[in-house]
């Protein structure tokens, strides 16, 4: 079962249809082979002889957990620590100095930012580095980084916080000496995200696709990379647009180097590098 052949068009459908409604993911006939090769594994852990009598299990309204696992092996979860180091600059130089500003004018010395896609962790705790580096909390800043994804699979992951030490190699040396650990013993081999960092990033299962995003904002800026790439039109919409309902006034969604918000929403304008600034209200 390593071909696109192994499913027909009508049981494609049937899973397009379902992923779409649970996801918001759409899938077009070029993805017939990487719908057959994701899910083969669970096929052969289930004892399962083909695909359409996987979607009679997956398709039940009470099979919740097993819809959960179908769309942990249908998400592309690729990611990097410091990934598009053009967008990390736009924070150091154009976000920091205004939340700066802005706490100098008396405002409550705390950022909050929101990872939406986090996947293995390397973006939330890449953005906790940037934040604490630059707002230590022994100057009295408050830094908090809500992470979330759609796979259980990787935030048990991110969660973990451990990578392969060639993982490091993305990391500024700074940044790499102060908030990582280095394995020893068993552990060699592998670093490990320090107290510091472990402190300020939380994780929750969050599906982009639901009507009610169960986080608590407003977040000064939003990173929400190469996940539109995967919705269609209505879906961006509605994502969007949800993610603005916890983006503060002024504050800024971040896409992926092939993501756009022009057209999507007249609320975003583009200050940078697939960055978006929420525009102040009207008076």
């Amino acid at each position: 079962m390593s071909t696109a052949e192994a499913i027909d068009d009508a049981v494609f459908a049937r899973f397009r249809e379902l992923i779409y409604r649970e996801a918001g993911i759409a899938l077009t006939d070029m993805k017939k082979a990487l719908l057959v090769g994701r899910l083969a594994g669970r096929l052969r852990e289930l004892g399962l002889p083909s695909l359409e009598s996987y979607y009679a299990i997956v398709s039940d309204p009470a099979a919740t957990d097993e819809r959960k696992r179908m769309l942990d092996r249908i998400c592309t979860n690729e990611t990097q620590f410091f990934r598009d180091g053009r967008q990390f600059q736009f924070l150091d130089e154009r976000v920091f100095p205004l939340l700066e500003a802005r706490a100098d004018d008396g405002a409550p010395k705390r950022v909050r930012a929101w990872s939406a896609a986090c996947s293995t962790g390397e973006e939330p705790y890449s953005l906790a580095m940037s934040l604490l580096a630059r707002f230590p909390p022994e100057t009295g800043w408050q830094v908090e980084v809500v992470a979330t994804d759609l796979s259980t699979k990787v935030l048990r992951a991110a969660q973990a916080g451990l990578w392969p030490i060639d993982k490091a190699e993305d990391i500024p040396v700074r940044h790499r000496k102060a908030f990582m650990l280095k394995g020893t013993g068993t552990q060699t081999g592998k670093m490990k995200a320090g107290p510091e960092l472990r402190n300020v990033v939380s994780f929750d299962r969050l599906n982009l696709n639901d009507d009610i995003y169960p986080v608590h904002g407003p977040f000064d800026f939003i990173f929400c990379r190469n996940v539109l790439i995967y919705f269609d039109l209505q879906s961006k919409i509605r994502v969007v647009t949800r993610l603005l309902d916890h983006l503060a006034p002024g504050g800024y969604l971040f896409l992926g180097f092939a993501e756009t918000a022009t057209g999507i929403n007249d609320q975003l304008v583009s200050v940078g590098p697939n960055v978006y600034a929420r525009a102040e209200p009207s008076v």
